[in-house]
């Protein structure tokens, strides 16, 4: 009976080594598939100053599904660099992240190359805090091993005519010839405002009735409403030269106070007809973010 017994132990046995490997082999597949994503993954990082305005935060989508189409299967994520803008939503019960935080956060969910992309305008302030916020983190031991920063919209001369063009394109259908085209830039004491001036003469080269002004530095609306009058322009078509319309367009542009823009064109007998949309609402004008994060993205490398 001894060797009876021992064969039905053996046989039972190795069921049950045979039960157990079949059970550790998808754990086993689950955990090195696991252990292979945290190696080598990549990440996108979408950038922008921020809005608080329900309806213009809209536009963050599109841009998110423009991206997404370009770079199908990767991880994009959001920043806003305005801190204001997030205590602000904050407020609203509404969380976003910081350059720095979000980069983070990508670290700790083991993504170790990330390619960030500016939707600024220009090349300005919060720019260059993005990219000393980029180069802090990229190598860092055991954080992120590169960092990349895609150039924000307004980067190069080609990218600058690029952008005059797509936006003249996009100019009311029921404008008249003889009306203006003012466009609402920010405006900064920052030496990137020189780029206003340029694209305020790129517009004029493209379209003689194409103006440019800032809300916040040179060249100023009392400028642009000198030249309209000794012009004889009666109407004017007012468009945000901004990734949204958010505050700046809809009060200090479009809004009904005294010091608007509508207003204050209005007092000088030019009728205004503002167009609440911002740049990133027209696909000609994100492909130029679009083709920057391809060259930041291009900069990580193969895996």
């Amino acid at each position: 009976m001894l060797p009876v017994f021992r064969s039905r132990w053996r046989c039972s046995w190795l069921l049950a080594i045979s039960l157990l490997v079949c059970l550790l082999l998808p754990l086993a597949a689950l955990a090195a598939e696991h252990g292979a994503g945290l190696a080598g993954k990549k990440a996108i990082l979408l950038v922008s100053f921020g809005t608080s305005v329900q309806s213009a935060q809209k536009v963050f989508a599109k841009i998110e599904a423009a991206t997404k189409a370009r770079f199908p299967g990767v991880e994009v994520r959001w920043a806003f660099t305005s801190k204001m803008i997030r205590h602000k939503l904050a407020r609203q019960g509404q969380v976003t992240l910081s350059p720095a935080q979000a980069l983070a956060n990508l670290a700790e969910d083991g993504f170790d190359r990330v390619a960030v992309q500016s939707l600024h305008i220009i090349p300005g302030e919060e720019f260059e805090g993005l990219q000393d916020t980029a180069q802090r983190f990229s190598g860092m031991p055991k954080v992120l091993k590169q960092v990349t920063v895609g150039q924000p919209l307004l980067a190069s001369p080609p990218d600058m005519r690029r952008v005059a063009q797509a936006m003249l394109a996009q100019a009311p259908a029921e404008r008249k010839p003889q009306e203006a085209l003012v466009f609402m830039g920010h405006g900064t004491p920052h030496q990137a405002n020189a780029l206003y001036p340029a694209m305020a003469a790129i517009f004029k080269e493209l379209d003689a009735n194409a103006f440019l002004a800032t809300v916040e530095a040179k060249p100023d609306l009392a400028s642009v409403e000198k030249e309209l009058q000794q012009r004889g322009i009666k109407k004017a078509w007012l468009i945000p030269l901004m990734s949204v319309a958010g505050d700046h367009a809809r009060n200090d542009m479009a809004g009904k106070e005294a010091d608007s823009w509508a207003s204050q064109l209005g007092r000088a007998g030019i009728a205004c007809q503002p167009v609440l949309k911002g740049m990133a609402e027209y696909p000609s004008v994100v492909a130029v973010w679009m083709d920057h994060l391809q060259e930041a993205w291009d900069g990580l490398g193969k895996d």
